[in-house]
Order: C-alpha cells, then structure tokens, then sequence
C-alpha cells in the first residue's frame, strides 16, 4: 500500500509544479490570475474498522483554485487601454461566433470596421445611453465608433471615463457619446473556466453574468490609460517550487524505502 500512497504524493507534487510554473510563465500577462492546488487527505475504512486503528492512505488534488485579487495597475497612457479599480469583468463577444467571454485584460483597439475589441477579434460589450450618458438598455451590445458624424467630418480620437462613458470627437470639435461600458460580475467567480488569452467563461459553477455600470455598487471604476498587470508575486512562487519540488522528493524517497524493505523481505532465508 506504502507505493500507491507515495505514488500519489508524486502526482500530487509534479500537478503542484505544473500550476507554479504556469503561474510563473504569466508572470508578465495582462490580466491574468494565479491559481494554487488544494490538496485533501484520503482515510479509507469499513463500518467494522476501529476508528482508533485506521490509518489514512494518502493526498488527492481537491481542487485548483483561482486567485481573482487586483493586481498591480500600470500606467501606458493609451485611451483605449483600461483598468477596472475593484470588481468585475470585462464583457467580449466574438463577431465571428457570438461566443461570449469574460476578461480583466483592458488592452483594447478599433479595427477596420470601427468596433472596439481585443487583440483576438472579441468585440467590448457596452450599455446604449442617450445623448446625456443615462443607459437606457441594459443589454449589452458591441461598441463601434463612426467613421464620421452626421456632418461628414472624421473620427479624431476616442476617450474612455471612470463611469465607463466612451466620447467619440470628430474632426470637427464635436463629439458623442457611443455607450457605457458594460462590467460583469458571478456569484462564484472561482467557478469560472479559462480559455487562455486571460478570458473565461461562464459554467454551472460560476452562475449567470450580472451586468452593471463601472463604480456603482459593486463594480469598480475604470481607469483609462493604465492596465491591470498579472497579480503573481514571483517570490511567493519561487517558494512553493521549492516546496513543491521537496515534496516530489521525500515522496520518491518514501517509495524507494519501501522498496529497500521489500527487498529485505524477498531475500529472508529460512
């Protein structure tokens, strides 16, 4: 029993490496949230054991948990790169496959067509408001700026508000608004499914999307110009790949000890 027990804590610890080196190797994403392995122990025993007697027989990886904490803020100084202040989620729709996700990632461009989107095509989802800013849809739909206003003149430039408010100018002074930045929040975000790019997606555990305006209630405020860098703490990491690593070790060393006594008992001579 001694080998599968110790087999286990071998698997345990390289799932452990494995999650410590991704954290590691996003070190510089944008947006992205580190996560760490929740072990549990194992107790195996029948309604006639003696609870006194019973011995455990190992570790399994309960689960592997996501850390959604605010990482650091950089400024960039571009008015299309935006941070969310507190809680919430960036909404992207896919204009190819109308697939929804979910992101803390705020590097965002203008393509061809005008829509504002990530560097993967997924377009930002925003509230329409009316010529005051007051929402007046709580559905979330694409953002898209004109090429030019109702006089023919172009687009100069575009500015993103704490409140979520994007102002098109035009060329010629004028401006307008094109919606409200539409944030997302779960009821357990942790139950979230990644999908790489620092996007997620919603699951049974996650709940439904509730959408909100940036600072009310309990959504941040945005700040535009600046982006939310990875929250791993490369120090903390760099300790529990030591960890980590010891542990695969004494676990090795357990099943070679058991092999030494097996050995020992093959080799008894009457």
């Amino acid at each position: 029993m001694s080998f599968y027990t110790s087999l286990n804590g071998l698997k345990n610890a390289q799932t452990e490496l494995g999650v410590i080196s991704h954290n590691i190797a996003n070190v510089e994403t944008t947006g992205f949230k580190k996560s760490r392995v929740q072990f549990a122990d194992i107790v195996a025993g029948s309604a006639y054991s003696n609870p006194k007697m019973m011995v455990g027989i190992g570790a399994t990886v309960e689960a592997i948990s996501q850390n959604f904490a605010l990482g650091p803020i950089e400024q960039t100084g571009s008015a299309l790169d935006i941070a969310i202040n507190g809680d919430g989620f960036f909404t992207t729709k896919s204009g190819q496959t109308g697939q929804t996700l979910y992101t803390r990632n705020g590097g965002f461009t203008v393509d061809e067509s005008g829509y504002i989107q990530d560097g993967s095509g997924n377009r930002l989802q925003v509230f329409a408001v009316d010529a005051s800013g007051v929402v007046t849809s709580t559905t979330p739909i694409d953002a898209q700026v004109p090429a030019a206003n109702a006089a023919g003149f172009e687009f100069a430039g575009v500015a993103i508000k704490e409140d979520g408010t994007i102002t098109v100018s035009f060329a010629d002074g004028t401006n307008s608004l094109i919606g409200k930045v539409a944030l997302a929040s779960f009821i357990a975000p942790s139950g979230l499914r990644q999908v790489g790019s620092s996007n997620w997606q919603t699951t049974g555990l996650s709940g439904t999307a509730s959408y909100g305006e940036p600072g009310s209630g309990k959504f941040g405020a945005l700040l535009s110009g600046a982006l939310e860098r990875s929250n791993v703490d490369i120090a903390d990491e760099l300790v529990g790949l030591i960890t980590a690593q010891r542990n695969f070790q004494a676990n090795a060393k357990a099943i070679d000890t058991a092999t030494q006594i097996s050995q020992t008992i093959i080799n008894l001579r009457t």
